[in-house]
């Protein structure tokens, strides 16, 4: 839950700084941070990185 609420800070944030600032690119500062998010989750399964990424992807 912790990061739930993690994320949507950093959304508003960035939201409320980019209407503010007049600066559309940091609203890929919550994407980047769910895409690193994901990364790092799939790097700490004690598989292989690339059988992992395979499996999740083969999933239907």
């Amino acid at each position: 839950m912790f990061l739930f609420y993690l994320f949507l800070i950093i959304t508003a944030t960035c939201i409320f700084l980019a209407i503010k600032k007049q600066r559309p690119i940091l609203l890929a500062v919550p994407i980047a941070t769910l895409i690193t998010y994901a990364v790092v989750e799939v790097a700490l399964v004690p598989a292989p990185f690339l059988d992992t990424v395979k499996f999740i992807f083969s999933l239907r």
